[in-house]
């Protein structure tokens, strides 16, 4: 074993992490679900919305067999919905096309729905011991530090050096012990700011710690201009009711129920409501996605009660209680706003 996979692994053993809710298994419904829960966002934050994925889906035949509406539902709030729609496509997937169990080599694991070549990796070590690189984000700043690689990951070059560098590190044994202790050393040390260099196994071959470097490697995102952008909608409110919509599958905020977007008087001849006064202006939001700003300016309008007959997009709309909002399907900003109307209401 080279020297950097067998201080990695000898450290993980003593003082990495065992004790999290999807270790110490091999079941890779489980794995693979806090795989894709891990991606962009912390392991404290992932933990209590692992609880309640697996109390109500507790494997992959109920999962696949659940409306998209109620896995949405048990999303909501953990931000980058695409990996929700994606899980869900996913169950679906091996339901359909392998007989409801779940591939066992990383090959065919990366050919699912939302699954890339390092998540399948990390996957099939985890599930079935296959042998196989991984190269997410602590991966990445791990490698560029230690060894000193130039540029911005993202950059096509740079990655290709990346995975290059992390597939001839591979060890030929310990291979769950290893993936983990990459993903360990990032998270807890060599961390993006403040690295404790002092209690890293990798002290003596890391260029950075060595050349002070730590506040440089990895090389940031070259910087450009956020796009901004703004958006209308309208909160209807019938009682202790507001109208919400179900947004298209695919796209912003896709499958969810927010608020429909455009001005009060339009909207409410289109839906066949009845203003009961006139529309009030509420404080804009902000938000930032990953890619652009958003500013919401959202409108409160009081109307009478919805109407029995249908509308022309009855299908996508749906009354939801303003004090049990918190329960829905909702955004993040959407839910800022029903907790701004019902503190209002």
């Amino acid at each position: 074993m080279n020297d950097f996979a067998a201080r990695l692994v000898a450290w993980q053993k003593r003082h990495g992490r065992h004790d999290l809710p999807w270790q110490r298994t091999r079941d890779p419904y489980r794995i693979w679900l806090s795989e894709i829960m891990l991606q962009q966002t912390q392991v404290a934050t992932v933990i209590p919305y692992y609880a309640r994925f697996l109390a109500r889906f507790p494997d992959l035949a109920s999962l696949a067999a659940a409306p998209l509406a109620a896995v949405l539902e048990l999303w909501a709030g953990l931000g980058y919905y695409a990996r929700a729609r994606n899980l869900h496509r996913c169950a679906q997937a091996i339901v359909a096309g392998h007989g409801g169990n779940f591939p066992e080599s990383a090959a065919l694991i990366a050919e699912l729905p939302g699954i890339g070549k390092s998540t399948a990796a990390a996957i099939a070590a985890f599930a079935f011991g296959e042998r196989g690189a991984i190269l997410d984000g602590n991966v990445k700043r791990v490698l560029a530090r230690c060894f000193g690689v130039d540029g911005f990951p993202g950059q096509a070059a740079v990655e290709r050096e990346l995975w290059a560098l992390a597939e001839s590190l591979l060890p030929a044994a310990d291979i769950e012990a290893y993936t983990q202790g990459q993903m360990d050393l990032g998270a807890t040390l060599c961390t993006r700011g403040k690295p404790r260099c002092g209690e890293c196994p990798l002290r003596g071959l890391c260029v950075a710690e060595r050349d002070g470097r730590q506040g440089e490697l990895p090389a940031a995102r070259p910087a450009k201009a956020v796009p901004e952008r703004e958006s209308t909608v309208t909160l209807f409110v019938a009682g202790d009711r507001v109208l919400l919509e179900r947004r298209p599958p695919s796209g912003i905020w896709g499958g969810l129920l927010a608020p429909p977007e455009g001005q009060p008087p339009e909207l409410a001849a289109r839906f066949g409501l009845r203003p009961l006064g006139a529309a009030e202006a509420l404080p804009a939001l902000k938000h930032a996605f990953t890619h652009f700003r958003l500013t919401l300016q959202p409108w409160r309008c009081p109307v009478a009660a919805p109407p029995p007959a249908a509308c022309d997009a009855a299908a996508a709309l749906e009354w939801v209680a303003i004090d049990a909002a918190a329960s829905a399907a909702l955004p993040a900003p959407v839910r800022k706003l029903l907790e701004r109307l019902a503190a209002a209401t």
